[in-house]
């Protein structure tokens, strides 16, 4: 059952989106060669305990991170650690945290230092995808729409889409209803209606679709070894229209 969201709380997520984007983006200007995913972690954690907020991951299911941290072929869920990032490495970030109750859950992959024109298209891409599914997030929508968004973009830059990881609503819960896959057809699904918010998570990947997980339990990577990336905003639909909810923070 989708569960649409009151002003109220939508309000509530929106502060909760905005301290999971400061965290991210604080994060994201972290990423070095040199640096390791456990010291990605370290950071997370402090700012997690500065902002008075937790992790919506540690424990979840029983993952081991506040942070999910995915390199290379790794799509998600890679589990921070000693592994140190090299020149050339992109970095996928995924932060979700609990605010007063509230969800809030975002994600980037970034370069580490200078990267190969592969993985500057594929990281353009991702960020695409996750525009033009924002794009269709309007009442009178279906959620067709949006998952067909991410999947055209990709395909047509000669990229492909998981499938077997999605989007999900989000609220007091980090994964409520509808599911939201990065595939689709166009006016088909659910209307989009006001109260509706969802996380919007294109991950799009240089070759095959197909993945496999580790033996850890949690990193999912790509079947073929080519690289992936990792995009998230959570996005509402207001009186007003779409409201991202874990865009950047505008500085004063």
């Amino acid at each position: 059952m989708i569960i649409y969201k009151s002003d109220r709380e939508i309000a509530a997520l929106g502060e909760a989106g905005r301290i999971a984007a400061i965290i991210r983006d604080a994060l994201c200007a972290q990423v070095a060669p040199g640096v390791t995913t456990a010291d990605l972690e370290d950071e997370a954690r402090r700012l997690m305990r500065e902002h008075g907020v937790a992790s919506a991951f540690k424990g979840y299911r029983g993952y081991p991170g506040y942070i999910c941290t995915s390199v290379n072929e790794e799509i998600v869920h890679g589990i921070p650690g000693s592994r140190r990032l090299v020149e050339g490495d992109v970095v996928s970030l995924d932060v979700g945290i609990r605010h007063e109750g509230f969800i809030g859950d975002t994600a980037r992959t970034v370069p580490v230092g200078e990267v190969d024109e592969l993985k500057r298209r594929l990281l353009d891409v991702g960020a695409r995808c996750l525009e033009a599914a924002i794009e269709q997030m309007g009442q009178g929508h279906r959620l067709g729409d949006v998952s067909h968004a991410v999947q055209a973009t990709a395909e047509a830059a000669g990229f492909s889409v998981v499938r077997d990881f999605v989007g999900h609503g989000v609220g007091r819960e980090m994964h409520e209803e509808p599911k939201v896959p990065n595939y689709g057809r166009p006016g088909t699904g659910p209307l989009l209606g006001r109260g509706l918010v969802i996380a919007i998570e294109p991950m799009v990947n240089a070759g095959t679709h197909e993945t496999r997980v580790l033996d850890d339990g949690w990193t999912a990577v790509t079947a073929d070894g080519r690289p992936s990336v990792h995009f998230e905003h959570m996005v509402a639909v207001t009186r007003d229209g779409r409201k991202v909810l874990t865009a950047c923070p505008k500085k004063a």
